[in-house]
Parts: C-alpha cells; sequence; structure tokens
C-alpha cells in the first residue's frame, strides 16, 4: 500500500476531505512536499508557528534539552529548569496579577483547568461562553464552545452553561453571582475574526468584577504577537483573572497553559490534593522549544512590522467577487458568497502554491494568518494568488 492509502487506512480522520498533502520539510514560511514542489503556509501550521517553522533557535533548544532530558515525572514534582525559566519570561511581561503558570499540553487542556480554577476559587456552578466561540473538543470545553452543530452528537455535556451573544451588551447582564467564570476570546477567531467594541470588553471586564465572576481570557489565537501585540487583551484596555494561551506557546511543540494570581492557583493544591494533575503537561522539550521562540518573538516583535503588513493585505485584497476583509493583525479572514466559492478558491490556491484555510464559524470565509516574519514580497505573492484563484472559479 502506498503511505497516503496508509494514511486514511491507520490514521484517525478528523474530516472526510483531508489536505492530503504530504509535506517532508518545513522551514520559515515555506513548506515542500515529497516531489520538492514548494507552498506558501499562509495559516502558519494553524497559529502554531508565529515565528516561522523550524526556526534555527528553536531546533538548537530542543536539540540541547533532548541530550539532558525528556520526561521526568507527572508535572510539578520536580524542578525543571524549562519549565521555570519559560514560567518567569512569562510572567515577567504579563500584568503583576499573572505570576503563576500552569503548564499543559494543549488549549483545550488550558480550558478545563481554568474552568476547574474557576469554580474551586468561586464555589460556583455556572460557567458563561459566547456564541460562535471555539476553546477547544474535550467534552468541558465542548460545553462552552459556542456551536450546537458541534455539541449535539455528544450530549449530555457539562450542566450550568450559558451561551452569550458576543459584543452584546444586554447579555453581560446574565453574568451573575452564580457565575464562576466568563471564557472569552479576545478576538473571535473561528467565527471569522470578529473584532468586538473596545467599550464592550470593557464592560465584559466590570461586569465580572461587579459580580465576582472570574474573567477568562482565551489567547490561545490571538495571543503571541499574532494581532500586533504581545497579548491581544493589551489593545482593550483590560486585564484577565485568567489568561489561556497555547498553539504558538510552544513555538511547534506541544504546550498549553493557563495564568493566574498565585493567590488563586494555590487552590488546585489542597482539599483535595492534586486538583489539577498531568503527566506531560509542561514536557521539558516543550518548553525549552517555547522559551526560544518566545525571546525570538521578543527581540523581533517590533521588526514583524505586524500593522503595516495588515495593512498591505487589506490594500492588496481587492475585488468584486471579496465581500469584506476582517483582519486583527495578521489573523485576517476575506469574505466570499459561499461555502462553495471558498472551497474552491482554496483548492486553486493549493495547485498554485499557497496554503490557506477555512473558519469553523465563518464557512465562507477564507483564513489567512501567516508566520509574523513573512515578507512583503511573500504577501503580495500570496494575495495575487489568491486573486488568481478567485478569478478561476
Amino acid at each position: 500500500m502506498t503511505e497516503k492509502e496508509l494514511f486514511f487506512k491507520h490514521v484517525a480522520q478528523t474530516s472526510d476531505a483531508p489536505l492530503g498533502l504530504k509535506i517532508v520539510k518545513a522551514e520559515g514560511t515555506k513548506m515542500w512536499d515529497e516531489s520538492g514542489r514548494e507552498y506558501l503556509d499562509m495559516v502558519a501550521g494553524v497559529g502554531v508557528c508565529n515565528i516561522g517553522h523550524s526556526h534555527p533557535e528553536v531546533v538548537k533548544a530542543v536539540q540541547a534539552q533532548v541530550e539532558q532530558y525528556m520526561h521526568l515525572i507527572v508535572y510539578g514534582e520536580f524542578i525543571e529548569t524549562p519549565q521555570v525559566q519559560y514560567a518567569k519570561a512569562l510572567t515577567d511581561v504579563l500584568p503583576a496579577h499573572l505570576n503563576s503558570v500552569y503548564f499543559t499540553n494543549s488549549c483545550t487542556e488550558s480550558v478545563e483547568g481554568a474552568m476547574k480554577l474557576a469554580k474551586r476559587v468561586t464555589g460556583r456552578p455556572h460557567i458563561a461562553g459566547f456564541n460562535k466561540s471555539y476553546h477547544g473538543s474535550t467534552q468541558g470545553a465542548l460545553s462552552i464552545m459556542g456551536g450546537e452543530e458541534s455539541r449535539r452528537a455528544y450530549r449530555p455535556l457539562l450542566p450550568g452553561i450559558m451561551h452569550l451573544r458576543f459584543n452584546n451588551f444586554d447579555d453581560l447582564q446574565r453574568i451573575d453571582e452564580q457565575t464562576a467564570g466568563v471564557v472569552a476570546e479576545v478576538v473571535q477567531a473561528g467565527s471569522g475574526v470578529a473584532v468586538p467594541e473596545i467599550e464592550w470588553m470593557q464592560s465584559l471586564r466590570k461586569r465580572c468584577t461587579e459580580v465576582g465572576a472570574l474573567l477568562i481570557l482565551d489567547e490561545v489565537q490571538t495571543g503571541m504577537g499574532r494581532t500586533g501585540t504581545l497579548w491581544a487583551f493589551e489593545q482593550f484596555g483590560i486585564e484577565p483573572d485568567i489568561l489561556l494561551s497555547a498553539k504558538s506557546l510552544g513555538g511547534g511543540m506541544p504546550l498549553g497553559a493557563f495564568i493566574a494570581d498565585k493567590s488563586l492557583m494555590h487552590k488546585l493544591t489542597y482539599d483535595p490534593i492534586l486538583g489539577h494533575i498531568t503527566t506531560f503537561g509542561g514536557h521539558p522539550v516543550s518548553c525549552a522549544a517555547g522559551l526560544a521562540a518566545f525571546k525570538v518573538l521578543k527581540n523581533n516583535m517590533e521588526g514583524y512590522h505586524v500593522f503595516e503588513k495588515e495593512k498591505l493585505f487589506r490594500t492588496l485584497l481587492k475585488h468584486d467577487a471579496i465581500k469584506a476583509v476582517r483582519s486583527r493583525g495578521l489573523l485576517i479572514a476575506i469574505e466570499f458568497d459561499t461555502f462553495k466559492q471558498c472551497n474552491a478558491i482554496l483548492g486553486k490556491c493549493i495547485e498554485k502554491g499557497m496554503v490557506a484555510d477555512l473558519f469553523l464559524f465563518a464557512e465562507n470565509c477564507i483564513r489567512l494568518a501567516p508566520p509574523l516574519c513573512i515578507t512583503e514580497d511573500e504577501i503580495q505573492k500570496a494575495c495575487q494568488i489568491v486573486l488568481e484563484a478567485i478569478a478561476e472559479v
């Protein structure tokens, strides 16, 4: 059997139409398949490779850590230098109360941990999320995810969940003294880059404070420089009680985190002991990779010129078939009439050597979220490919 046949036979599928490309190398903004064909990666591993694929500093850090040790013991027992150093580096650039990091393996585990922490701290039963939000696929994260089509096959899910309308002032009043936490994306990525009003985000923060609910901000896709600042919440003049991160947090390796004040996080250590535990969370190789990538990001953040590149994309993406372009930094949605049209355009883009993607809750939009190191020439090439694909569909 060919490797493609083995892929379909033995690797569990998440859709009935995977891209099926066999990539043998990736570096910077580019990937190469087994025939040597080059592809421009315009989704950065779906938000994982913000500084680009296989950055030499990350590769060097991984190699060095593997030579020292890999897995030692369940998370939180031994002092492991990569975890300690990365936690310190993250808290150094966060508000003072976000000073304790719990490393996980992924986005959805960070969400689960934050939901547990909110209930443990407040003693309250309810969690609020927002329609058209995406926070992961485990049952707790799925319960707050904002799409019934994704949830209905797996009911019963968690009780006590409220789904509110994003960027809707009236729904904020549903957050009350029974609400343990409110989980919100700073910019809703899965709904086609929905950017809320600054006043609404500030009202959300104020309402949570008024009733004693913890504000849990999901920066899994918007963090690590994606929107032009290190964290997207900085652009809204608010601070979360719990911050969620993953995807690019690991520099290409699996890593997530939820971050809160030590006084809150400490409650997971007693009554019961081991209130939240993971075997591989904060894996030392992942933390070494993440720390190396984070240093690269911080040192180059201004040089990435994210806002200027966003403006260039918006300038070049002009066509009668494009209904709208929504963006925050290098998280971009190109809106068309239908899913069928989008899917056909995506297929043409791949034929022309560029990989883009769709959105979970906005099937008539194409996602562009390239590595932050993308050059102006590459942006021009990507936009030209999109326009040529539109013309051929």
